[in-house]
């Protein structure tokens, strides 16, 4: 057996190798208040069927025994999961843990995560201070035949109780009641078997949020167009240039995210956003789901002092259209899903002959660029594509937005997907995009 050892950043994934039993410890040298560590067996809502699926000390135990919780010290606890048993309703398996008592995972040191199975070893540390009292540390997640593992690091204000809620856990309010797992096992009874009761179980709760609501209206742009049960990985690039400040201040830009992000939500691969910012530099941020919408903007364009000043004032289209390629053809490529992206920008191109040439260059690739032009302005070589020659299939479109908060998203989305479906029959037709 092959041994090997590697290590995830926060953000990064890492596909799993084959086996039948995974271990998953989550340990730490020292903190404030004991760490309550739980597992939450969602599906492809991102909700657990019941209670029942919401595994902690108190709960050791899925229904069917594939997700264990199989032992626990005062400085680690340890999962096994059985991914052959694992049921394909089975979406996620999601990894986190909440302070039970004073204190922040700021004041927790050491903490890491780590995975095993089949003579490979995958370790997660938590080296960025979070001033929450829980965190997201992992997930597990299927990924066309395989399982592959994701470092998450997120946290949640306000303890166990909207950590458990974002589950689909219901735990009722008591101002009175310390939010311990404990707690959440007393306050929703287990599920009886349908022999003992003759009333029918009650239905999931459904909560719909802004994304929930636009993914309604992306589908029927997706039927319209004819690809509605089309996948891609969907990423969105965003102009921070000096012009393009109103536009964030007046929240115009996390808008126009919230509305890409439902794109990413409903073809997305693992329904993730991967997110991109630039003016004379340009950074990539976390890739993001549905459920980490709100303030994504402020959090790292308003927020870090540092952001807006490294990346500059100006526009250079040609930098972070290098990191792009290089993300989805070196880094992480896969020819058999294509890459959807949205690229907002106010104008002032200037970098025309090298743009050019990278699109040239990327159309032999699987990747579809959506140019949109924001305000009245100089798009430059952006207008000029549908003439652009040279290219192995026609790989990109541009339209451009007097105002985007005037645009409905139906019309918005139409307009999107106006170009992409007769690049995913060319990009196949040429051998591009497999399968």
């Amino acid at each position: 057996m092959t041994l090997s050892t590697s290590t995830l950043v926060t953000g990064g994934n890492v596909s799993l190798n084959p086996g039948n039993e995974l271990q998953i410890t989550v340990s730490w040298n020292s903190a404030p208040a004991d760490l309550d560590v739980s597992c939450f067996i969602v599906g492809a809502n991102g909700k657990v069927a019941s209670d029942d699926y919401f595994v902690f000390y108190n709960q050791p135990s899925d229904p069917h025994g594939h997700v264990k919780l199989s032992s626990t010290s005062s400085r680690s606890t340890t999962f096994t999961i059985r991914l052959d048993k694992l049921s394909s309703a089975v979406a996620k398996c999601v990894f986190a843990a909440t302070l039970d008592g004073p204190g922040t995972f700021a004041d927790v040191s050491g903490c890491s995560v780590t995975a095993r199975i089949g003579g490979q070893t995958v370790v997660y540390e938590i080296k960025e201070a979070t001033r929450e009292t829980s965190l997201v540390f992992v997930e597990l997640y299927r990924y066309q035949s395989q399982f592959k593992l994701r470092a998450v690091g997120r946290g949640f204000n306000g303890g166990l109780k909207p950590l458990a809620e974002a589950h689909g856990v219901d735990v009722a309010d008591d101002d009175n009641a310390s939010q311990t797992a404990q707690q959440v096992a007393a306050a929703s009874a287990p599920v009886k078997s349908p022999a003992s009761s003759s009333q029918p179980a009650s239905e999931p709760r459904i909560n719909l949020s802004k994304i929930d609501l636009l993914k309604k209206e992306v589908r029927v742009s997706l039927e319209k167009k004819g690809i509605g049960s089309q996948k891609a990985r969907v990423a969105v690039v965003f102009d921070a240039s000096g012009s393009m400040y109103h536009l964030y201040d007046e929240g115009t830009i996390q808008r126009a995210f919230e509305r890409v992000l439902a794109v990413a939500a409903s073809m997305d691969d693992d329904g993730e956003l991967d997110v991109w910012f630039f003016a004379d530099e340009s950074a990539r941020t976390p890739s993001v789901r549905a459920d980490q919408f709100e303030g994504y903007v402020d959090r790292y364009y308003f927020s870090d002092e540092d952001f807006q000043d490294e990346l500059g004032c100006g526009n250079n289209e040609p930098d972070v259209m290098k990191d792009i390629i290089r993300k989805y053809t070196v880094e992480s490529p896969d020819d058999r899903l294509p890459v959807f992206i949205v690229f907002f920008s106010d104008g002032g191109v200037y970098y025309s002959d090298r743009i050019a040439k990278l699109i040239i260059q990327s159309s032999k690739h699987n990747l579809f660029w959506q140019f949109v032009g924001l305000g009245e302005a100089d798009y430059g070589i952006l207008e000029e594509f549908d003439t652009l020659s040279g290219r192995v299939v026609d790989n990109c479109n541009f339209f451009a937005l007097d105002d985007l908060d005037e645009v409905s998203d139906r019309e918005l989305y139409d307009r999107l997907f106006n170009e992409f479906p007769s690049w995913l029959r060319d990009a196949r037709s040429k051998g591009i995009l497999k399968g």
